[in-house]
C-alpha cells in the first residue's frame, strides 16, 4: 500500500506528515508487523483494564451487534480493522476490539460527513474546538484559515456524522441502547479511576 493512500484513508492526520511516518516506519517493519501489534497491545490492554468489568458480557453482546451492522462502505479503516482476527478471545480483549471497531466507525463516517459537507480534513480541524491547537496536533502546518466560514458546515457534517453513525445502532431497540450507554458511561467512570 502506498502511504498516499494510507493519509487519504486516515483523513485527518496531514498527508505529509502519515506519508513521513509510513516511509519512516516502513524502513523497519512491514505495515501488517505494526498493525498486529497494534492489535495485541490492544487485547493487552483491555484483559488489564477492561477484563474485570462486572458486565462485560453484555457490553461485548450489544457493542458485536452494532460492529456487525456497520455498513462498511468508504469506510476502509474500520473496514480493514474488522477483518484482522482478534489474537485474544478473552472478554477484555474482545471488548477492547469492539471499542476500538466503534472509535474508527465514527471517525470514519465523520470523514465522510466533513468531505460531503465541502470542507477540507483541516477546515474541519480549524472550526471545531481545538482550533490550531488540533491542527499543530494533526501536523498541519500554517498559515492556517479563518475558523469562521467553515463552523456552519462543521456544524452540519457533525449532524451528518451522528445520522450515519447511528444506523448502526438500529441493531439494537431503544432499551438496549439505553443500556448500551449506561455500559460504556459507567465503563468510562471505572477507566477514570
Amino acid at each position: 500500500m502506498r502511504p498516499e493512500t494510507v493519509a487519504a484513508a486516515i483523513g485527518f492526520i496531514a498527508p505529509e506528515a502519515v506519508i513521513d511516518g509510513w516511509e519512516a516506519t516502513a524502513k523497519t517493519s512491514a505495515p501488517m508487523e505494526v498493525a498486529n501489534w497494534h492489535l495485541h497491545e490492544l487485547c493487552k490492554w483491555g484483559i488489564e483494564q477492561i477484563g474485570g468489568f462486572p458486565r462485560i458480557a453484555r457490553l461485548l453482546e450489544l457493542a458485536g451487534r452494532v460492529v456487525d451492522a456497520v455498513e462498511h462502505a468508504g469506510l476502509p479503516l474500520f473496514a480493514a480493522w474488522r477483518a484482522m482476527p482478534v489474537p485474544d478471545q478473552a472478554p477484555g480483549a474482545r471488548a477492547a476490539v469492539a471499542l476500538h471497531l466503534l472509535h474508527e466507525h465514527r471517525l470514519g463516517v465523520h470523514l465522510v460527513a466533513v468531505r460531503a459537507s465541502g470542507l477540507s480534513p483541516l477546515q474541519a480541524i480549524i472550526a471545531g474546538p481545538e482550533g490550531e491547537t488540533g491542527a499543530v496536533a494533526f501536523g498541519w502546518q500554517p498559515p492556517y484559515p479563518p475558523a469562521g466560514p467553515f463552523v456552519r458546515r462543521l456544524l452540519w457534517a457533525d449532524s451528518v456524522g451522528d445520522a450515519l453513525a447511528g444506523q448502526a445502532y438500529l441493531a439494537l431497540d431503544i432499551g438496549e441502547r439505553i443500556e448500551f450507554v449506561g455500559l460504556l458511561e459507567s465503563l468510562s467512570q471505572r477507566l477514570a479511576r
